[in-house]
C-alpha cells in the first residue's frame, strides 16, 4: 500500500489505582485531526490500553488504507507481533497456564477485525517526548471519571 493509503494511529490507556477509575484514546497522526476517547469507573491499564485500540480499529478500518497502531502498551503490541492470540483462540482463549484469557471479550472483537482489515501495530516508548503518545496519554487522563 502507498503511504497514502495508510491511516496511522496512537493510542493509548489510563488508568487512576489499577483496578480503579480508567481513560481510554485514540488519535490520528500527524496532528490528532481524528480522535476518540471514553472511560469507565471501574477497569484495569491493560482494559483501558485495549479499548483504545479496539476503538480505534473500529472507527478507522473501512478497507480503504492500512490502519498502522501505535501504542505503547507491550501486552497490546506483543499479542499481535508473537501471534498471541492464535494460541489463545486455539485453546479456547485460555493462556498457557490453562487459564481463561483476561479481557477476552475485547481481545475478541479486536481480533477479528485484525483479520479482516490490514491493521499493523508498532511500539513506542510511553512518556519519552513523543508528540503524539503525549497527545493521547493527556485524552486518556483527561477521559478518567472523576468521582
Amino acid at each position: 500500500m502507498a503511504e497514502s493509503d495508510r491511516i496511522v494511529v496512537y493510542t493509548d490507556g489510563a488508568c487512576s489505582g489499577n483496578p480503579g477509575p480508567g481513560g481510554w484514546a485514540w488519535a490520528t497522526a500527524p496532528d490528532g485531526s481524528k480522535s476518540g476517547s471514553g472511560g469507565e469507573s471501574s477497569t484495569t491499564n491493560q482494559r483501558m490500553e485495549l479499548m483504545a485500540v479496539l476503538e480505534a480499529v473500529r472507527s478507522l478500518a473501512d478497507g480503504s488504507a492500512e490502519v498502522h497502531v501505535v501504542s505503547d502498551s507491550t501486552y497490546v503490541v506483543n499479542c499481535f507481533r508473537d501471534g498471541w492470540w492464535v494460541r489463545w483462540r486455539r485453546n479456547g482463549w485460555r493462556n498457557s497456564q490453562r487459564q481463561p484469557v483476561a479481557n477476552v471479550d475485547l481481545w475478541e472483537p479486536l481480533v477479528e477485525l485484525v483479520e479482516r482489515h490490514a491493521v499493523t501495530f508498532e511500539w513506542v516508548k510511553g512518556h519519552s517526548g513523543d508528540p503524539m503518545n503525549d497527545r493521547v496519554d493527556a485524552l486518556a487522563v483527561a477521559a478518567v471519571p472523576r468521582p
